[in-house]
Protein backbone atom coordinates (compact mmCIF):
# COMPACT_ATOMS: atom_id res chain seq x y z
CA UNK A 1 0.00 0.00 0.00
CA UNK A 2 1.49 3.32 -0.82
CA UNK A 3 0.23 6.85 0.38
CA UNK A 4 -2.26 7.51 -2.45
CA UNK A 5 -4.25 4.11 -1.31
CA UNK A 6 -4.15 4.94 1.57
CA UNK A 7 -5.80 7.87 1.38
CA UNK A 8 -8.38 6.93 -1.05
CA UNK A 9 -9.27 4.00 1.86
CA UNK A 10 -10.07 7.22 3.85
CA UNK A 11 -12.30 8.62 1.25
CA UNK A 12 -13.79 5.67 0.57
CA UNK A 13 -14.18 4.49 4.35
CA UNK A 14 -14.20 7.28 6.25
CA UNK A 15 -11.98 8.15 9.36
CA UNK A 16 -10.95 6.69 11.94
CA UNK A 17 -10.08 3.36 9.95
CA UNK A 18 -8.28 0.43 10.24
CA UNK A 19 -5.94 -0.87 6.89
CA UNK A 20 -4.28 -4.39 6.99
CA UNK A 21 -2.11 -5.26 4.40
CA UNK A 22 -2.80 -9.28 3.06
CA UNK A 23 0.65 -9.77 1.31
CA UNK A 24 2.40 -8.27 4.56
CA UNK A 25 0.83 -11.02 6.32
CA UNK A 26 1.22 -13.48 3.59
CA UNK A 27 5.18 -12.71 3.71
CA UNK A 28 5.58 -12.62 7.63
CA UNK A 29 3.74 -16.09 6.83
CA UNK A 30 6.61 -18.04 4.52
CA UNK A 31 9.49 -16.15 6.15
CA UNK A 32 8.47 -18.07 9.87
CA UNK A 33 8.00 -20.97 7.63
CA UNK A 34 11.22 -20.89 5.73
CA UNK A 35 13.37 -19.85 8.93
CA UNK A 36 12.26 -23.25 9.99
CA UNK A 37 12.33 -25.61 6.58
CA UNK A 38 15.14 -27.85 8.17
CA UNK A 39 12.11 -29.18 10.81
CA UNK A 40 10.44 -32.14 9.29
CA UNK A 41 6.81 -31.03 11.19
CA UNK A 42 6.32 -27.42 11.63
CA UNK A 43 3.31 -25.75 13.21
CA UNK A 44 1.96 -22.20 12.80
CA UNK A 45 -1.08 -21.42 15.03
CA UNK A 46 -1.95 -18.05 14.65
CA UNK A 47 -2.40 -16.32 17.81
CA UNK A 48 -6.32 -15.02 17.29
CA UNK A 49 -6.46 -12.21 20.38
CA UNK A 50 -4.29 -10.25 18.04
CA UNK A 51 -6.34 -9.42 14.99
CA UNK A 52 -9.51 -11.75 15.23
CA UNK A 53 -11.55 -10.56 12.43
CA UNK A 54 -12.91 -13.35 10.48
CA UNK A 55 -11.71 -12.48 7.23
CA UNK A 56 -8.19 -12.69 8.62
CA UNK A 57 -8.56 -15.67 10.12
CA UNK A 58 -9.89 -17.28 6.88
CA UNK A 59 -6.57 -16.29 5.27
CA UNK A 60 -4.53 -17.80 7.53
CA UNK A 61 -7.05 -20.46 7.38
CA UNK A 62 -5.89 -20.30 3.49
CA UNK A 63 -2.22 -20.56 4.13
CA UNK A 64 -2.52 -23.46 6.19
CA UNK A 65 -1.99 -22.47 9.53
CA UNK A 66 -3.68 -23.07 12.55
CA UNK A 67 -5.14 -20.91 15.27
CA UNK A 68 -3.97 -20.01 19.37
CA UNK A 69 -7.14 -19.28 20.93
CA UNK A 70 -7.54 -17.95 24.72
CA UNK A 71 -11.35 -17.92 24.70
CA UNK A 72 -14.55 -19.79 23.99
CA UNK A 73 -15.51 -17.42 22.08
CA UNK A 74 -11.97 -17.47 19.77
CA UNK A 75 -12.59 -20.80 19.51
CA UNK A 76 -16.07 -20.41 18.07
CA UNK A 77 -14.77 -17.54 15.42
CA UNK A 78 -12.18 -19.89 14.31
CA UNK A 79 -14.48 -22.38 13.53
CA UNK A 80 -16.89 -20.27 11.72
CA UNK A 81 -13.66 -18.83 9.94
CA UNK A 82 -13.45 -22.79 8.58
CA UNK A 83 -10.15 -23.87 10.70
CA UNK A 84 -10.88 -27.93 11.86
CA UNK A 85 -10.68 -28.37 15.27
CA UNK A 86 -7.57 -30.42 15.56
CA UNK A 87 -5.63 -27.01 14.18
CA UNK A 88 -6.88 -25.03 17.29
CA UNK A 89 -5.04 -24.96 20.44
CA UNK A 90 -7.07 -23.69 23.49
CA UNK A 91 -5.07 -21.94 25.92
CA UNK A 92 -7.20 -20.22 28.73
CA UNK A 93 -6.24 -18.78 31.47
CA UNK A 94 -8.35 -18.93 35.02
CA UNK A 95 -11.87 -19.97 33.34
CA UNK A 96 -14.35 -21.67 34.01
CA UNK A 97 -14.83 -25.70 34.29
CA UNK A 98 -17.80 -24.96 32.02
CA UNK A 99 -15.72 -22.98 29.22
CA UNK A 100 -13.48 -26.17 29.32
CA UNK A 101 -16.00 -28.36 29.12
CA UNK A 102 -17.58 -26.63 26.32
CA UNK A 103 -14.01 -27.19 24.33
CA UNK A 104 -14.14 -30.61 24.46
CA UNK A 105 -17.33 -30.67 22.89
CA UNK A 106 -15.84 -28.85 19.99
CA UNK A 107 -13.12 -30.98 20.11
CA UNK A 108 -9.85 -28.62 19.80
CA UNK A 109 -6.32 -29.44 21.20
CA UNK A 110 -6.59 -27.82 25.07
CA UNK A 111 -3.99 -26.46 27.00
CA UNK A 112 -3.79 -26.68 30.84
CA UNK A 113 -1.76 -24.08 32.80
CA UNK A 114 -3.14 -25.05 36.59
CA UNK A 115 -1.89 -27.55 38.73
CA UNK A 116 -5.92 -28.51 40.34
CA UNK A 117 -7.54 -28.05 37.11
CA UNK A 118 -4.85 -30.55 35.17
CA UNK A 119 -6.19 -32.87 38.52
CA UNK A 120 -9.99 -32.21 37.88
CA UNK A 121 -10.04 -32.33 34.10
CA UNK A 122 -7.96 -35.23 34.05
CA UNK A 123 -10.42 -37.68 36.41
CA UNK A 124 -13.35 -36.27 34.20
CA UNK A 125 -11.68 -36.81 30.49
CA UNK A 126 -8.91 -39.11 30.85
CA UNK A 127 -9.26 -40.05 27.03
CA UNK A 128 -8.92 -36.71 26.12
CA UNK A 129 -5.59 -35.53 25.02
CA UNK A 130 -4.25 -32.67 26.79
CA UNK A 131 -1.04 -30.45 26.44
CA UNK A 132 0.77 -29.29 29.62
CA UNK A 133 1.91 -25.03 30.07
CA UNK A 134 4.78 -24.63 31.76
CA UNK A 135 6.16 -21.78 33.65
CA UNK A 136 9.81 -21.79 32.99
CA UNK A 137 10.57 -18.71 34.78
CA UNK A 138 12.94 -17.11 32.03
CA UNK A 139 11.72 -13.39 31.29
CA UNK A 140 11.70 -12.08 27.98
CA UNK A 141 11.56 -8.92 26.76
CA UNK A 142 12.06 -6.73 30.07
CA UNK A 143 8.90 -5.55 30.59
CA UNK A 144 6.04 -7.55 32.80
CA UNK A 145 3.58 -6.46 31.29
CA UNK A 146 4.21 -8.54 28.29
CA UNK A 147 6.41 -10.80 29.95
CA UNK A 148 4.70 -13.98 30.74
CA UNK A 149 6.89 -16.69 31.52
CA UNK A 150 8.58 -14.87 35.04
CA UNK A 151 8.34 -16.17 38.09
CA UNK A 152 5.43 -13.83 39.38
CA UNK A 153 3.59 -14.71 35.97
CA UNK A 154 0.02 -15.94 36.54
CA UNK A 155 0.55 -18.22 33.52
CA UNK A 156 1.62 -21.80 33.39
CA UNK A 157 2.78 -24.41 35.62
CA UNK A 158 6.35 -23.78 37.10
CA UNK A 159 8.61 -25.68 35.86
CA UNK A 160 9.82 -26.80 39.66
CA UNK A 161 5.87 -28.85 39.85
CA UNK A 162 7.13 -31.08 37.29
CA UNK A 163 7.12 -34.07 40.44
CA UNK A 164 3.17 -32.98 40.88
CA UNK A 165 2.29 -33.18 37.42
CA UNK A 166 3.81 -36.54 37.03
CA UNK A 167 1.81 -37.52 39.88
CA UNK A 168 -1.33 -36.14 38.42
CA UNK A 169 -0.67 -37.68 35.40
CA UNK A 170 0.21 -41.31 36.93
CA UNK A 171 -3.17 -41.65 39.20
CA UNK A 172 -5.42 -40.21 36.77
CA UNK A 173 -4.00 -41.72 33.76
CA UNK A 174 -4.80 -39.24 31.33
CA UNK A 175 -3.15 -38.36 28.11
CA UNK A 176 -0.24 -35.45 27.47
CA UNK A 177 0.29 -35.21 23.88
CA UNK A 178 1.98 -32.18 24.23
CA UNK A 179 4.39 -29.58 26.19
CA UNK A 180 4.27 -25.64 26.05
CA UNK A 181 5.70 -22.92 26.82
CA UNK A 182 5.34 -19.06 25.98
CA UNK A 183 7.69 -16.45 27.45
CA UNK A 184 5.81 -13.60 26.04
CA UNK A 185 6.71 -10.84 23.70
CA UNK A 186 9.52 -8.55 22.64
CA UNK A 187 12.37 -11.46 22.03
CA UNK A 188 15.53 -10.20 21.08
CA UNK A 189 18.07 -12.20 22.90
CA UNK A 190 18.27 -15.24 20.98
CA UNK A 191 20.27 -16.95 23.68
CA UNK A 192 17.48 -16.59 26.09
CA UNK A 193 14.82 -18.51 24.10
CA UNK A 194 17.40 -21.47 23.39
CA UNK A 195 17.65 -21.57 27.39
CA UNK A 196 13.85 -21.48 27.44
CA UNK A 197 13.98 -24.11 24.63
CA UNK A 198 16.37 -26.45 26.76
CA UNK A 199 13.64 -26.43 29.91
CA UNK A 200 11.05 -27.48 27.90
CA UNK A 201 13.03 -30.42 26.07
CA UNK A 202 14.16 -31.23 29.71
CA UNK A 203 10.32 -31.01 30.51
CA UNK A 204 9.16 -33.43 27.73
CA UNK A 205 11.57 -36.34 28.65
CA UNK A 206 8.79 -36.51 31.33
CA UNK A 207 6.38 -37.80 28.94
CA UNK A 208 6.68 -40.88 26.62
CA UNK A 209 3.76 -40.06 24.27
CA UNK A 210 4.17 -37.02 23.25
CA UNK A 211 3.02 -35.27 19.31
CA UNK A 212 4.47 -31.84 19.93
CA UNK A 213 5.98 -29.37 21.61
CA UNK A 214 5.03 -25.98 20.98
CA UNK A 215 7.46 -22.61 22.01
CA UNK A 216 5.12 -20.29 22.76
CA UNK A 217 6.13 -17.17 20.24
CA UNK A 218 6.81 -13.16 21.03
CA UNK A 219 9.00 -11.96 18.67
CA UNK A 220 9.60 -8.49 18.72
CA UNK A 221 8.95 -6.87 15.39
CA UNK A 222 10.37 -3.67 14.48
CA UNK A 223 8.49 -0.06 15.70
CA UNK A 224 10.41 2.34 13.50
CA UNK A 225 12.96 2.16 10.19
CA UNK A 226 16.37 1.91 12.75
CA UNK A 227 14.66 -0.28 15.23
CA UNK A 228 15.69 -3.92 15.91
CA UNK A 229 13.63 -7.08 15.80
CA UNK A 230 14.08 -10.99 16.76
CA UNK A 231 16.50 -12.30 14.24
CA UNK A 232 14.01 -15.32 13.50
CA UNK A 233 16.75 -17.14 10.71
CA UNK A 234 19.12 -17.08 13.44
CA UNK A 235 16.61 -18.48 15.69
CA UNK A 236 15.59 -20.95 12.96
CA UNK A 237 18.62 -22.16 12.29
CA UNK A 238 19.61 -23.11 15.81
CA UNK A 239 16.92 -24.34 17.11
CA UNK A 240 15.74 -26.72 14.52
CA UNK A 241 18.95 -28.33 15.19
CA UNK A 242 18.42 -28.78 18.81
CA UNK A 243 14.76 -29.75 18.09
CA UNK A 244 15.94 -32.42 15.55
CA UNK A 245 18.69 -33.60 18.07
CA UNK A 246 15.83 -33.60 20.53
CA UNK A 247 13.43 -36.09 18.36
CA UNK A 248 16.31 -38.49 17.38
CA UNK A 249 16.97 -38.50 21.52
CA UNK A 250 13.14 -38.69 21.75
CA UNK A 251 13.07 -41.79 19.22
CA UNK A 252 10.57 -39.80 17.60
CA UNK A 253 9.67 -37.14 15.17
CA UNK A 254 7.38 -34.33 17.29
CA UNK A 255 6.31 -31.32 15.80
CA UNK A 256 7.16 -27.88 16.25
CA UNK A 257 4.89 -25.19 17.21
CA UNK A 258 4.85 -21.83 17.59
CA UNK A 259 2.00 -19.65 17.88
CA UNK A 260 2.91 -15.97 16.35
CA UNK A 261 0.14 -13.22 16.67
CA UNK A 262 2.25 -9.69 16.64
CA UNK A 263 4.77 -11.36 14.31
CA UNK A 264 2.81 -11.82 11.62
CA UNK A 265 0.29 -9.06 11.40
CA UNK A 266 1.82 -5.96 13.52
CA UNK A 267 3.71 -4.59 10.59
CA UNK A 268 0.63 -5.47 8.09
CA UNK A 269 -1.70 -2.96 10.18
CA UNK A 270 -1.87 1.19 9.68
CA UNK A 271 -4.51 2.69 11.79
CA UNK A 272 -5.72 6.49 10.08
CA UNK A 273 -7.13 9.21 11.68
CA UNK A 274 -8.03 12.91 10.28
CA UNK A 275 -6.83 15.78 12.56
CA UNK A 276 -10.16 17.48 13.73
CA UNK A 277 -7.98 20.44 15.06
CA UNK A 278 -4.20 22.25 16.06
CA UNK A 279 -4.15 23.90 19.21
CA UNK A 280 -0.80 25.79 20.41
CA UNK A 281 -0.93 26.44 23.81
CA UNK A 282 1.90 28.30 25.96
CA UNK A 283 4.50 24.97 25.29
CA UNK A 284 2.79 22.71 23.07
CA UNK A 285 1.18 22.58 20.21
CA UNK A 286 -1.75 19.47 20.02
CA UNK A 287 -3.13 17.47 16.78
CA UNK A 288 -6.01 16.64 17.51
CA UNK A 289 -7.25 13.36 15.81
CA UNK A 290 -10.85 11.81 15.65
CA UNK A 291 -9.95 8.64 17.32
CA UNK A 292 -8.70 8.10 20.89
CA UNK A 293 -7.32 5.19 23.52
CA UNK A 294 -11.05 4.15 22.70
CA UNK A 295 -9.79 2.43 19.62
CA UNK A 296 -5.90 2.69 19.61
CA UNK A 297 -5.06 2.12 23.29
CA UNK A 298 -1.29 0.62 23.24
CA UNK A 299 0.51 3.87 23.89
CA UNK A 300 -1.49 4.62 26.87
CA UNK A 301 -1.43 1.03 28.37
CA UNK A 302 1.70 -0.68 27.11
CA UNK A 303 4.09 3.10 26.44
CA UNK A 304 4.22 1.17 22.66
CA UNK A 305 5.56 3.39 20.27
CA UNK A 306 3.50 3.76 17.30
CA UNK A 307 5.21 5.68 14.17
CA UNK A 308 3.19 8.40 12.99
CA UNK A 309 2.98 9.66 9.45
CA UNK A 310 0.95 12.66 7.70
CA UNK A 311 -0.31 11.25 4.82
CA UNK A 312 -1.45 14.38 3.75
CA UNK A 313 1.35 16.67 3.50
CA UNK A 314 4.50 14.47 2.74
CA UNK A 315 6.77 16.80 1.29
CA UNK A 316 5.90 20.03 4.12
CA UNK A 317 8.89 21.29 6.71
CA UNK A 318 8.75 19.03 10.24
CA UNK A 319 7.44 20.55 13.21
CA UNK A 320 6.77 19.55 17.18
CA UNK A 321 3.88 18.26 17.77
CA UNK A 322 1.91 16.43 20.63
CA UNK A 323 -0.79 13.68 18.95
CA UNK A 324 -3.70 13.54 21.39
CA UNK A 325 -7.53 12.14 20.84
CA UNK A 326 -10.86 13.23 21.47
CA UNK A 327 -11.51 11.37 24.34
CA UNK A 328 -12.08 12.63 27.96
CA UNK A 329 -9.02 11.55 29.28
CA UNK A 330 -5.44 11.75 28.75
CA UNK A 331 -4.64 9.69 25.50
CA UNK A 332 -2.01 10.85 24.23
CA UNK A 333 -0.42 9.09 21.24
CA UNK A 334 3.12 11.21 21.18
CA UNK A 335 4.64 13.69 22.53
CA UNK A 336 6.91 16.40 21.18
CA UNK A 337 7.39 14.32 17.65
CA UNK A 338 8.21 15.81 14.88
CA UNK A 339 6.05 15.25 11.84
CA UNK A 340 5.23 17.07 8.55
CA UNK A 341 3.39 20.02 9.29
CA UNK A 342 0.08 19.39 10.14
CA UNK A 343 -3.08 20.97 9.46
CA UNK A 344 -7.07 20.41 10.09
CA UNK A 345 -8.36 17.83 7.63
CA UNK A 346 -5.09 16.00 6.98
CA UNK A 347 -5.04 12.04 7.91
CA UNK A 348 -2.29 10.83 10.02
CA UNK A 349 -1.40 7.27 9.73
CA UNK A 350 -0.41 5.28 12.77
CA UNK A 351 1.84 2.12 11.66
CA UNK A 352 2.53 -0.95 13.01
CA UNK A 353 -1.34 -0.72 14.37
CA UNK A 354 -2.06 -4.78 12.83
CA UNK A 355 -1.55 -6.29 16.44
CA UNK A 356 -3.28 -5.97 19.31
CA UNK A 357 -4.89 -2.51 18.12
CA UNK A 358 -9.25 -3.28 16.79
CA UNK A 359 -9.27 -6.21 19.37
CA UNK A 360 -8.64 -3.94 22.27
CA UNK A 361 -11.04 -0.95 21.35
CA UNK A 362 -13.71 0.08 22.86
CA UNK A 363 -17.16 1.99 22.86
CA UNK A 364 -15.63 4.48 25.82
CA UNK A 365 -17.34 7.81 25.73
CA UNK A 366 -20.37 5.71 23.48
CA UNK A 367 -18.03 6.56 20.49
CA UNK A 368 -18.41 3.87 17.42
CA UNK A 369 -15.83 1.17 17.45
CA UNK A 370 -14.18 2.07 13.54
CA UNK A 371 -13.79 0.42 9.94
CA UNK A 372 -11.49 -2.31 9.18
CA UNK A 373 -10.48 -2.70 5.47
CA UNK A 374 -8.18 -5.47 4.22
CA UNK A 375 -5.94 -4.77 1.58
CA UNK A 376 -5.94 -7.81 -0.59
CA UNK A 377 -4.73 -7.79 -5.04
CA UNK A 378 -4.23 -3.88 -4.91
CA UNK A 379 -7.67 -3.45 -3.46
CA UNK A 380 -9.52 -1.92 -0.60
CA UNK A 381 -12.22 -4.75 0.63
CA UNK A 382 -14.27 -3.54 4.03
CA UNK A 383 -13.99 -6.28 6.51
CA UNK A 384 -15.78 -4.73 9.25
CA UNK A 385 -18.26 -1.90 9.07
CA UNK A 386 -18.47 0.90 11.04
CA UNK A 387 -20.50 0.86 13.76
CA UNK A 388 -23.80 3.15 14.08
CA UNK A 389 -25.82 4.55 17.09
CA UNK A 390 -28.14 1.45 16.68
CA UNK A 391 -25.40 -0.79 16.84
CA UNK A 392 -24.39 1.04 20.48
CA UNK A 393 -27.48 0.34 22.12
CA UNK A 394 -28.32 -2.99 20.22
CA UNK A 395 -28.10 -4.98 23.35
CA UNK A 396 -29.07 -2.47 25.80
CA UNK A 397 -32.40 -2.80 27.46
CA UNK A 398 -34.21 0.30 28.69
CA UNK A 399 -35.96 0.50 31.90
CA UNK A 400 -39.17 2.54 32.06
CA UNK A 401 -39.45 5.00 35.25
CA UNK A 402 -42.33 6.78 36.69
CA UNK A 403 -40.71 8.53 39.91
CA UNK A 404 -44.02 10.86 40.07
CA UNK A 405 -46.49 8.26 40.63
CA UNK A 406 -44.22 6.40 43.24
CA UNK A 407 -43.70 9.64 45.19
CA UNK A 408 -48.06 9.79 45.24
CA UNK A 409 -48.38 6.32 46.50
CA UNK A 410 -46.07 7.42 49.42
CA UNK A 411 -48.63 9.98 50.04
CA UNK A 412 -51.59 7.89 50.30
CA UNK A 413 -50.32 5.68 52.57
CA UNK A 414 -49.22 8.68 54.89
Amino acid sequence: MNREDLLKVTNEFGSPVYVYDADKIISQYKRLNEAFKKVKHLRLHYAVKALSNLSVLRLFNELGSGLDTVSIQEVMLGLKAGVSPEKIIYTPNGVSVEELEKAVELGVQINIDNLIVLEQFGAKHPEVPVCIRINPHVMAGGNTNISVGHIDSKFGISIHQMPHILRIVENTGMHINGIHMHTGSDILDIGVFLHAAEILFDAAKNFKDLEFLDFGSGFKVPYHSNDIETNVEELGEKLSIRFNEFCKDYGKELTLAFEPGKFMVSEAGQFLAKVNVVKQTTSTVFAHVDTGFNHLIRPMFYGSNHEIENLSNPDATQRFYSVVGYICETDTFANNKMINEIREGDILSFKNAGAYCFSMASNYNSRFRPAEVLWYKDKAHLIRKRETFEDLVHNQVELKFDLNKKQSLEKEKV
